[in-house]
This record gives structure tokens, sequence and C-alpha cells, in this order.
């Protein structure tokens, strides 16, 4: 009993791994490629090719479960790596396990040995940035354009200087700066194809952003960034002129329906009705 048991184990492992590995390369793409590539440079976080000849097994794997915590702790790399990626840390993924920790290691190391990993480069057309772009991209960003895959619109729940009645949405942080936060064109554009974070990725894996309304999205984020107006100031303005707006509508009909009722009084007293 206690073999057949044994052997019952250790077939369900080498099943899980087979199907795993065949998953493995899905999971690095939606958590991962959209800061990192294989041989491809730096993209928001650092190239991750032959990462194991730069840090032990050991540390990779516990920086991949809790890369604040590392950081916290005073790890001189893992503070190099947050001072080369401009303070952007890498957020926890949820759901990680030793098993998920080590087939992603392990795929990584593979990848690197490869003469040309295909993620080595963005999948994204690198061609210039048009003016058209800009238009294209801000209609996709405010909605009036719809995102082709149905994705929910940006501005639901990010801001960026200038654009909405009120600033735009503040579920999300302010974009008005993604560009140069993120690192320019080929991050920023490798987020957008994928984004990982615990609140887009979910939602985006099932409604992604199509390859050609990434760079128009790109381009309107750089005008952005490029005049350097703060989304903060916008909001206060936005608040304060709603604000005298709004006390100058209470103040006319708090006249009209008050105001004529004292008015009425005082006449037929003028008048001796009273």
């Amino acid at each position: 009993m206690k073999k057949t048991f044994t052997l019952v184990i250790a077939a369900w492992s080498i099943l899980s791994l087979n199907l795993f590995g065949q998953d493995v390369e899905g999971f690095f793409k939606q958590n991962c490629a959209s800061c990192h590539s294989i041989g491809g440079g730096r993209l928001t976080g650092p190239d991750l090719k032959n990462v194991h000849l730069r840090k032990d097994e050991s540390w990779i794997k516990n920086f991949i479960s809790d890369p604040q915590t590392i950081i916290n702790s005073g790890d001189v790399y893992a503070r190099e790596l947050l001072s080369d990626s401009r303070g952007v840390i890498m957020p926890k993924v949820g759901g990680l396990t030793p098993f998920i920790i080590q087939s992603l290691f392990d795929f990584i190391k593979e990848e690197s040995a490869k003469e040309k990993s295909k993620y080595g480069g963005s999948a994204i057309t690198d061609r210039p940035l048009t003016p058209s772009d800009i238009v294209k991209g801000r209609a996709l960003f405010i909605g009036e354009t719809r995102l082709k895959n149905n994705g929910p619109t940006c501005i639901g729940c990010h801001s960026v200087a200038g654009e909405g009645l009120l600033g735009g949405g503040l579920l999300g942080p302010d974009l008005t700066n993604v560009y140069g936060r993120l690192g320019g064109k080929k991050p920023l554009a490798a987020w957008l194809a994928s984004p990982a974070s615990e609140t887009m990725g979910p939602i985006y894996q099932k409604h992604p952003i199509d390859e050609e309304e990434v760079l128009p999205l790109v381009a309107f984020f750089k005008d952005k960034a490029v005049s350097n107006v703060s989304v903060a100031g916008v909001h206060d303005f936005n608040f304060i002129i709603f604000g005298f707006v709004g006390l100058a509508i209470v103040l006319v009909l708090f006249d009209l329906f008050w105001g004529n009722r004292l008015r009425s009084i005082r006449r037929n007293m003028v008048e001796g009705k009273i």
C-alpha cells in the first residue's frame, strides 16, 4: 500500500512538472516579460539573460518570491537594481509557490542558453512615433475610441494632466510622467502589451491592448511627459472652480426661493396688509 501511494505521488509530480512546463512560458509572458527581456537589454527591469551567473540561485528565487523584503533588508545588489529601475519596485506576483519559482528559474536559465531567446526583443513594431499617434493615443486613453479587445478605458482608473473633466480616475497611479518613470518608449510599450500589476494583469490578460494601439498610447504618454504639467495642480484647480460654481448656484437658488418669501412679507407690511 505504501509503495503504491509513493508511486502515485511520483506520477502526479511528473505530470505536474509536464503540465506546468508547458505553461511556464505563458506565466513568464504574462507576469515577467512586460518588465524583463532575456537577451534584449533592459526594459523597466534588468535583462535576465544569464542572471544565474550574476547571483546565486537561492538569492534569485528569494527575490522572485518577495522583492520588497529583499530591498528592505538593505541588500546592496537589490538596491542597485532599484536605482537602475528609477525607483520602480518589482511587484510581488500573486500565487507563487516554490514549484513555480523553481520552474521560472529553470525557464530563464534555459532561454539564456539559447543563441536568441524569443524574449530577446519587443514584439511591438519599433517605428517612429508620429503626431497622429498622439491624437489616436489620447482618444484611446479618454475613451473616445474603444480599445479593440474591449478592455476598460484608461481614464476610468488613471489620471493624466489636463485630461478629463476632473482629471481622470484615482484608483490607479497618475500616468502623466509614466513615459520617463518606466524608462521610455521600449519599456513602456512592453508594459502596455502585457501589464503585470495585480489589478491590471487579470483584466488585460482577457482583454489585451492590441499591438496597433500600444504605440499611439506610448506617443500620448510621451507628449504628456514632455509637457511636464503637474496633474495635482489641475485637480486642485478643477475642484476649486467647480466649488465656486456650485456655491454660486446654491446662493442663486437660495435667493430665488427664500428671498422672494421675505420680500413678499415685507411688501405686505409696507402696504399695511399685515
